[in-house]
């Protein structure tokens, strides 16, 4: 019998089969900007993006995609995922999620498979975004949606730092540092998303976005995204 919560943390690990590290979520383009250029500023966009846009929106999808897997509604499941991938701004954040996703419930489908969770991988065939799938895995697996989505924000946040680490003059203490004070921002955003909806989604990460266009033409880079 799977450990569920021992599941998640392996699911979310920098190890599983995602390929998140190819991804900065504009990190990148933020670094050529001069947006982000030591520890400090780092941790600024970082809460930035993650309060104002990808956080808080990744929190409510995973939340309602959830919702809708325990409770059997694979319409709605699948009404969460089409608009999780239109509210992608930009090819390239539409790569990351879309690419993430797919390849996380498969990983997770192909180690851990069960009856509901086979369900939900046949309706969800084509592209699915990462917050959804994650949400969709967590309730075939008797995982509540606050914890799972707490746990994905913490792992998201370890990640960009990560990103942070490789491309700007920040050590490894001082990103493990910015992770542990953005960890309690993980929390209140799950806790957050847990009574909101669909309708409540929003960004204002403006910067962010139009960086993000700008990356796909920029002349050397690390990072899909």
């Amino acid at each position: 019998m799977t450990d569920p919560l021992l599941a998640l943390m392996v699911w979310l690990s920098p190890a599983f089969p995602v390929g998140g590290y190819a991804y900065s979520h504009g990190l990148e383009q933020a670094v050529e900007d001069g947006d982000v250029t030591d520890p400090a500023s780092l941790e600024v966009w970082l809460e930035e993006a993650l309060s104002l846009g990808l956080g808080r929106n990744d929190a409510i999808l995973l939340q309602a995609a959830q919702r809708a897997a325990a409770a059997g509604d694979l319409t709605a499941l699948k009404e969460a995922n089409e608009l999780a991938l239109a509210f992608a701004p930009t090819r390239e954040l539409h790569l990351e999620t879309a690419q993430q996703g797919r390849s996380f419930l498969d990983a997770v489908l192909a180690a851990w498979p069960n009856d509901a969770l086979r369900t939900i991988a046949s309706e969800l065939s084509g592209e699915i975004a990462y917050p959804v799938a994650v949400g969709a895995a967590s309730a075939a697996h008797g995982i509540a949606g606050e914890t799972a989505a707490a746990a994905y924000l913490a792992a998201l946040t370890q990640a960009l730092v990560s990103a942070g680490v490789r491309l700007a003059p920040i050590g490894q203490t001082a990103g493990a540092a910015i992770v542990a004070r953005l960890t309690p921002l993980a929390r209140r955003l799950a806790a957050e998303g847990a009574g909101l909806t669909l309708d409540d989604l929003a960004s204002s990460t403006f910067r962010l976005d139009l960086g993000s266009a700008r990356h796909q033409t920029q002349y050397t880079r690390l990072f899909r995204s």
